[in-house]
Formats: structure tokens, C-alpha cells, sequence
């Protein structure tokens, strides 16, 4: 991975801004983190992120400042332009940063969705200062922050995908917060282009309905929702012995009914499927169709299906890794660019809507390691990502990451490749 000349000036002005920006970036982190809040409400950490862009606002920084964006009133958008038209575009190439900031129910920031913001908040700031520095004058280009509520469940890119906020992006970057990997403990962060790293998913909430009876006095009477429950569970259950390693099926039981002699007339679950692509999700999931159809048909229940927004897997850009990975390491940090599987083996399984994202635009989603007892979605992970080590580590990523935005901005050969590489993508 070569380093280029402008890379090496890009990083001094990108850890110049960082340094300036400090104070208020580790305010805004602890104001998210402190104050937890679930998806499509997330209206402090909304407010907050925005009235910090205000104050700049006022303080001369040209910055385009729009709250509750795209029909989402915990969405926002900030954006930057640099350079004047002399194409007729009057935006020029646009990279975009995703602000995550909602949490878990009970557990808080059991996701470090405060450090994904952060980072993005400073990778953008870095990157509008450092493009403003830069010898470009007069090349237009755009820097946009764009906030994502509800990553955890509601599927917010998604609706921001069908509402245009991603039409014309050039890339989309972002990092992830996950545990220090004990084999490597000086690992910083890890850039992927391998499938299987986050899966497709299926979200499913299925409610059986039956009829309600005296458990004791005339239990004959009644067609009980519970025992579909039950009878889809198992059939699940055996389903996942003969499917795939890298497919997961799992889920909660919502309602088992009210009374323990009162016949179950209504009973609901939850239910997530997942798989390596979206091609391969769909069998998979007609296939937990037919156990709660099953165990409909065996009760005499009746049964609704309430899908969720599907997500996607994720395709992340080769060369957005590659030049990633080439700016960490010439800032010190330890980097590894997984193009040999280990990925898949540290943080495979979950599932994200940037999975959506990166099917339409080229996208990155690195991983940055963070000082915890546990793993993600676990109390030990909330306490660790509101850690001041956390923060840094996400600064450090921030860094990376508006290094590779500066040089999509500005190097055509770059951007070329970023284009090509999504779009061979796109034909498998």
C-alpha cells in the first residue's frame, strides 16, 4: 500500500482539526452516551449534535445545518461545499459520513453507537477543514454528516435510502466499535472486503390467534395460541441443524397470554433470520415460513406475519479499505486490511443497515477495538465505550477515515477505482 504525498499532507491538516475540535468532540461524545435513547427517539442526542454545529455556524464555519430531515424528525443533515462550479455541478463529488446514536433497551450504549458518532461527527470536521486547506481552490466538492437514527431496530438508512438522503454520494464511510481481540490486544482497528462479516436479516414479528377457555373447567373448549408458540419454536429449532454455519435464526416470545386459566387466545414472537446475502436470506426464511405455518396448522390457530425492514449484507470498497488501512498505519496505529477470513471469525454474525447503504453507493464500515470486559450488547460494553480510551480510539479511526474522504474528494485516479470496484460489485 503505497503512500502518496498528498495523503501525508492530508493527514497533518485531518490531526490538526482533530486537536482544534477536541473539547467539543468529547463533549458531544459524553452528552450522547450519558443520555441513551432508543430508536426514533433519539431527540436529545438529535439536538445536541446539531446546536454544536450551530455554534460553529456562528462562529463563521459555512456549514448547511437542516434538523429532522427526510420525513425522520431524529434525522439531520450537515453539509460543507467547497469551491465554486465551473462544470455545472454545483456540488461536485460528495462523501458522506453516518452518524449512529441510538441504544439498546435496558443497556444503553451497548453498541458504542455514541463512538460511531463521534467518530463520524470528527471525520467530518477534519475533513472539511483539511479540503478548505488543501490547494483545490475552485474545485467543487462536498462533505456531508448525515445523522442515522435507529440502527438497532427501524431500519433508519433504509428509510432515509427511500427518501434520496444517499442520491449521488460518492462514498459512505463509517466505523464500529467492537471488543480488544485478546490474540492481538495492540490491534487499533480492521478494514474487510470479505462477505459474510454482516449478514442479511429478516425481522419478523408472527402472532397466532386461537380461542379463550377455562384452562381447568372446560379446556377442551379452547384453541390455544401458546402451543403454536411452543410447536414453532421446536420446529425451529430443529430447522437450525441442518442449516448453514453462517445463517442464524433466533428469537423471543412477545406474548404467551395473561392468565394461567385462561386458554392463550393471542400469543406473539419475535423473530430475526439472517444469512450471508440477500440472495441466500430468502430460502432461508421461506423456510421459517413453513414452521409457524406448521404449528398453525397443527393448533388450529390462525397466524399473521408483521415484517420489518429487511437489512442487507454488506459490501464495503476494496480501495476505500486499502487507502484506509494506508493512512492508519502511516499515523502509527495498528491496522490490518482481512482479506484472509480472520474478519468473519472476530465480529461476524451481526447485522446492520449500512448493509442497504453499500448497496447503493461504495461504502466502508471499518472496525475499531475498544477496551471492554464483554461483548457487544452486554452491560460490560456500555461501560466501556463511555471510557475516555474509547474515545481516542475513535478519534484515531476519525482520522483515517476523513484522510480517504479528502482523497475522493480531490484525486480522480482514486475515485475511479472507488466507482469501478462498486460497480464490479454489483454484477455478482
Amino acid at each position: 500500500m503505497l503512500v502518496s504525498q498528498s495523503q501525508v499532507r492530508f493527514i497533518e491538516s485531518v490531526q490538526a482539526a482533530l486537536q482544534k475540535y477536541g473539547d467539543q468532540l468529547k463533549s458531544i461524545n459524553h452528552e450522547i452516551w450519558s443520555d441513551p435513547e432508543l430508536a426514533y427517539e433519539e431527540y436529545h442526542a438529535h439536538n445536541a449534535i446539531c446546536e454544536l454545529f450551530e455554534d460553529l455556524q456562528s462562529q463563521g464555519h459555512p456549514f448547511q445545518i437542516r434538523r429532522s430531515v427526510y420525513d425522520l424528525p431524529t434525522a439531520f443533515e450537515i453539509q460543507y461545499t467547497h469551491g465554486s462550479s465551473t462544470t455545472g455541478s454545483e456540488t461536485g463529488r460528495i462523501v458522506t459520513f453516518n452518524a449512529e446514536y441510538d441504544a439498546l433497551p435496558g443497556i444503553g450504549h451497548a453498541c458504542g453507537h455514541n463512538l460511531i458518532a463521534t467518530s463520524s461527527i470528527a471525520a467530518f470536521l477534519a475533513t472539511c477543514h483539511a479540503i478548505s486547506a488543501s490547494e483545490q481552490q475552485g474545485k467543487p466538492c462536498t462533505v456531508r454528516l448525515l445523522g442515522t437514527p435507529a440502527e438497532e431496530s427501524g431500519g433508519g438508512k433504509v428509510r432515509l435510502l427511500e427518501k434520496g438522503a444517499y442520491k449521488d454520494v460518492d462514498a459512505c464511510l463509517m466505523v464500529h466499535p467492537f471488543p480488544i481481540v485478546s490474540n492481538d490486544p495492540d490491534l487499533l482497528s480492521i478494514a474487510t472486503d470479505l462477505p459474510g462479516g454482516y449478514l442479511a436479516n429478516d425481522k419478523v414479528r408472527v402472532t397466532f390467534t386461537g380461542k379463550p377457555a377455562h384452562a381447568a373447567a372446560a379446556p377442551w373448549e379452547g384453541i390455544n395460541a401458546l402451543d403454536a408458540v411452543v410447536a414453532a419454536y421446536v420446529n425451529i429449532a430443529l430447522l437450525r441443524q441442518q442449516i448453514l454455519p453462517s445463517q442464524k435464526i433466533h428469537g423471543i416470545i412477545v406474548n404467551g397470554g395473561d392468565r394461567p386459566n385462561v386458554i392463550p387466545m393471542s400469543a406473539s414472537v419475535d423473530y430475526y433470520v439472517r444469512a450471508a446475502s440477500v440472495k441466500s436470506l430468502k430460502p432461508l426464511t421461506e423456510k421459517v415460513v413453513k414452521c409457524f405455518e406448521a404449528a398453525a396448522t397443527a393448533t388450529g390457530c390462525k397466524v399473521e406475519f408483521d415484517w420489518g425492514i429487511s437489512y442487507a449484507d454488506l459490501k464495503t470498497n476494496t480501495p476505500i479499505c486499502q487507502n484506509y488501512v494506508s493512512a492508519m498505519r502511516v499515523m502509527g496505529h495498528h491496522t490490518v486490511f482481512d482479506n484472509t477470513g480472520k474478519g468473519d471469525e472476530r465480529f461476524g454474525g451481526g447485522s446492520t443497515d449500512m448493509g442497504n447503504v453499500s448497496y447503493a453507493v461504495p461504502g466502508f464500515h471499518g472496525m475499531f477495538a475498544i477496551p471492554v470486559d464483554g461483548v457487544n450488547h452486554t452491560p460490560q460494553f456500555t461501560k466501556g465505550a463511555g471510557s475516555s480510551e474509547s474515545h481516542k480510539r475513535s478519534l484515531s479511526c476519525a482520522a483515517g477515515m476523513a484522510v480517504v474522504a479528502c482523497q475522493i474528494l480531490t484525486d480522480d485516479k482514486f475515485a475511479e477505482e472507488v466507482k469501478t470496484d462498486f460497480e464490479r460489485e454489483q454484477d455478482h
